[in-house]
């Protein structure tokens, strides 16, 4: 990233997606696929996350009645303010979804219109529209119409390098009444290879048409990153993805270095043990222990990084199906590890 920008700095303002207010330059978490769950989301609340958005939901899914798609509408008043993050390119299905997802009373509706997956992809959703902007335009125009709550966008700076046109279509949204936009440094070429670039989301931040807040997204895994997104981009927020798996805490640390420019004390291990093991029983309790156990694994990987010789201890945590060994494998890593302190 280049570091020598010129952009002006940011002033201290509240940011405003339509009426909700939210502090200066909020953290966002993103909507993540089995990672965005209320478990997971709860916890990143209470570690200082601003706003947090669903995993994305399926438009067909929904409108099918699909189990694992109308099970992700279900959000809890402390998550507050809350987002459902929908994903689809057939108009009709879109605003029967907003229908559905308005009686889950989230606070904000957001469009994907950045996956960059194939079977998303392939389906003309997520990334897929970025090859039809008109399209990309319609839909949000007729869902911002269909519901009285703000609808927000997520994308990538566009298809691949010789069709970014982000800046054009940023102020497109905004123009057919999108509250709030937030932009994933890569083409969906890239996937999630090589580096974020976040300056041509700062053109767009700087564009004098624009008015609603901007949000970067890609690689803001340091606090120091997202003082430079802050602070040398002119950004409004930052939606954190995957920095945040496995270490809820992100959003805390980020938070403590903008306030005293230092880093906060690292995280005890008494203490990740404690928030892998609440992670573990609250997706039991919303997903049962089947899908609690395997989807939870993900993240033990990111509690527990930097201890030596662990491999065992990860092991038992990621390929038992018994929740009962996994709480177990907590209590041995207690006892093993007694006086082992992290450095970062």
């Amino acid at each position: 990233m280049n570091k020598n920008l010129n952009f002006a700095p940011k002033l201290e303002l509240l940011v405003k997606i339509g009426d909700i207010e939210l502090p200066d330059f909020p953290l966002l978490l993103a909507p993540m696929e089995d990672v965005s769950d209320p478990p997971f989301r709860a916890l990143c609340k209470e570690q200082g996350a601003d706003v947090v958005y669903t995993e994305f939901v399926s438009s067909e899914g929904l409108i099918r009645n699909a189990a694992k798609s109308v099970m992700k509408l279900d959000i809890y008043e402390k998550e507050r303010p809350v987002g459902i993050q929908i994903f689809g390119a057939n108009m009709e299905s879109m605003l029967q979804t907003i229908d559905i997802v308005e009686k889950s009373n989230p606070d904000i509706i957001d469009i994907n219109f950045g996956c960059p997956v194939k079977k998303v992809v392939s389906k003309g959703a997520g990334a897929g529209i970025l090859k039809d902007i008109c399209l990309m335009e319609q839909l949000t125009a007729e869902m911002v119409k269909r519901t009285n709550l703000p609808v927000t966008v997520k994308t990538r700076l566009g298809w691949d390098h010789d069709s970014i046109k982000i800046v054009e279509v940023a102020e497109r949204l905004q123009d057919v009444g999108c509250k709030a936009i937030s932009i994933h440094g890569r083409t969906r070429a890239q996937m999630y290879k090589g580096e974020a670039d976040w300056k041509p989301i700062a053109e767009v931040k700087n564009n004098p048409r624009m008015h609603i807040p901007v949000f970067g997204n890609g690689d803001v895994d340091t606090p120091e990153k997202a003082m430079l997104m802050r602070d040398s981009y002119g950004l409004d927020g930052a939606m954190i993805g995957r920095a945040s798996i496995g270490n809820p805490w992100f959003f805390k640390q980020v938070k403590h270095f903008f306030e005293t420019g230092e880093h906060l004390a690292p995280i005890s291990l008494a203490a990740r043990v404690e928030a892998a093991r609440r992670h573990l029983q609250m997706a039991i309790d919303w997903k049962g222990e089947i899908l609690g156990v395997f989807e939870t694994r993900r993240h033990y990987t990111n509690y527990f990084k930097g201890i030596p010789h662990f491999k065992e201890y990860r092991m038992k945590m990621v390929t038992s199906d018994d929740s009962k060994d996994v709480f177990a494998a907590f209590d041995e890593v207690l006892k093993a590890f007694p006086d082992y302190q992290f450095t970062s």
